[in-house]
Order: structure tokens, then sequence, then C-alpha cells
């Protein structure tokens, strides 16, 4: 079954989203919505799933599933109002509720905040499928970056999240709570045993100076190329160069505003006596 795939570049974040349907009229999946955040207001707009929305209605789309290849500490998600507008269904892997104990903690979240998933539609399990229309994705569960990162198949295409990126930028961070280089070299093995003319869609890009942005690479370039993890690049190797590496990286700048709306499916916690939501922020934590 042929398989239409559009990437949304959101550039205040570096984030590709994707529609992925088949053909006009039918049905389709997003995965990894963007809700613009600008922190030093503290205001959300909807700049970037507007544009999504837009393309779906104008190709006569049905959304099935709304896609989170894991919680994102770099965005928040847009899958509630994605699905208040559009209808279907919030999907994270299921592994989401190790991220849901370790941030409850973190967050000193009230014991009202479940640690079960609950926040979302559905969990994914590893190997599970899901069909939308004529067209079915599969789940593959690729820790390392997080406990709960999931990568999707759709036809010839892999949907990465952030376990790979373009050869020249290399691989994910592994430093968040409950990162492990180790798992996610593992992950990357299971990504690059497919067949060299599989195509990888990144869910980020953070290029060098000399290039434009891209979301769209091979098991082949991969292996070849790869900066991180290249054909030849062993287990104890990457795990030392990751380490060393992540120990010299920032903090994300929207980690913090990201992981506790992301946990929920992308639902703000609930309002204050006075109407409004808030967010914390934990002093000398992270």
């Amino acid at each position: 079954m042929h398989t239409d795939i559009k990437a949304f570049f959101d550039p205040e974040t570096w984030t590709f989203t994707y529609v992925v349907y088949a053909g006009e009229g039918s049905a389709c999946v997003v995965i990894d919505s963007v809700l613009n955040y600008e922190s030093k207001s503290g205001r959300t707009t909807t700049k970037s799933a507007d544009e999504v929305i837009q393309f779906i209605v104008e190709h006569k789309l049905q959304l099935a599933w709304i896609l989170e290849t894991h919680a994102h500490a770099d965005h928040l998600t847009a899958a509630p109002y994605l699905q208040g507008k559009l209808g279907g269904k919030i999907v994270i892997g299921d592994h989401i509720t190790n991220v849901q104990q370790v941030f409850k903690g973190i967050f000193n979240l009230d014991e009202q905040f479940p640690i079960d998933g609950s926040q979302f539609d559905h969990l994914l399990k590893d190997d599970e499928s899901l069909t939308f229309g004529n067209l079915s994705l599969k789940a593959m569960y690729v820790p390392g970056h997080t406990p709960a990162c999931m990568a999707y198949e759709i036809g010839d295409a892999l949907f990465v999240g952030d376990t790979l990126f373009m050869p020249d930028v290399g691989t994910a961070r592994c430093d968040f709570p409950g990162g492990d280089a180790k798992a996610l070299y593992q992950s990357i093995q299971k990504i690059l045993a497919y067949p060299n003319e599989t195509k990888l869609y990144m869910c980020h890009d953070y290029p060098p100076s000399d290039r434009p942005v891209a979301h769209l690479s091979t098991v082949g370039a991969e292996k070849q190329s790869n900066i991180h993890v290249h054909d030849g690049i062993t287990e104890d190797a990457f795990v030392q160069m990751r380490s060393k590496r992540d120990a010299t990286l920032e903090v994300p700048q929207l980690i913090l505003p990201s992981i506790q709306v992301n946990i929920r499916a992308g639902h703000f916690p609930e309002p204050e006596a006075n109407g409004k939501s808030y967010l914390k922020i934990p002093l000398n934590t992270l």
C-alpha cells in the first residue's frame, strides 16, 4: 500500500512533526506534534499545530492516532489540541509509566497524579500494531534516550524519535533520568538491522552550519557515516563517547515545562482556585 508522508518543521524547537496517510481522503496518523511555548511569558500558541490541522483538513484526512515517540524534553506536545479539533486517540509506549514515576518524584506531584499511563488513550507494547485505514504501524521499543522511547514502522519507513539523528549529528543524549547509553546502543542496533534502503525519519535535526535542516536518512547512510555509531563502533566505545559528551551538554531550555505537560499526555495541570494552571520549577534539582 502506498504511503504518503508530510513533514512539518518547527524552527524554535528543531522538531519535525509527521502526517502519515494513504492519499486524499484517507485515515492518517500524526507523530510528535508541537505546542508552541514562550518561556519568558509562559504563554502557549498553536501555530505549528494549526499548520498540521490545515493540511489534514485540506486533504480531507481522518485523524486516527496521535503518536508520541516519547515524553519529549524539548517541546510541549499539541496532542490534546489536535484531538479537540480533529478527534483521534493519543498514544505512547507503555513504559511511559516509568517516566511518570521518576518525574512525579522530581516535581513532587500530589497523590492524585496517576503513574499508570491513564492520561493517554492507548499504551503501545513492543511489537504491537495499530491500523489506520488501509495502513498499519508497528511499535518498536527503543529505550536509551529515555526508558520509554518507541520507534514506529510504517511501510518501508521508521520514525525513530530521538534515538538517531542525521549522520553528521549522531545520536541522542542519555543523561536524563532513566537514560542509559548501553540501552541506546542496543536499540540503535535493532534499527540498523533493517535493510539499508529503509527510510529513517528524524524527530529533530541540529545541522552543522554548512547544510540546511533535514529529516530523512536511511539505515545504510547511518551505518556508513553516523559520527557516533557507524559500522565498527563497539558498545563500549559508544558508551564511553556518549557519557563523556553528555557531561558537556546543557539542560534543554524547555525540559521543565515540557516534561510536566508531556507526562500528562499534553494536558495542563488542573487549574487552581483562580482558574489558572501552574507549572513547577524545582530548584537545584536537575
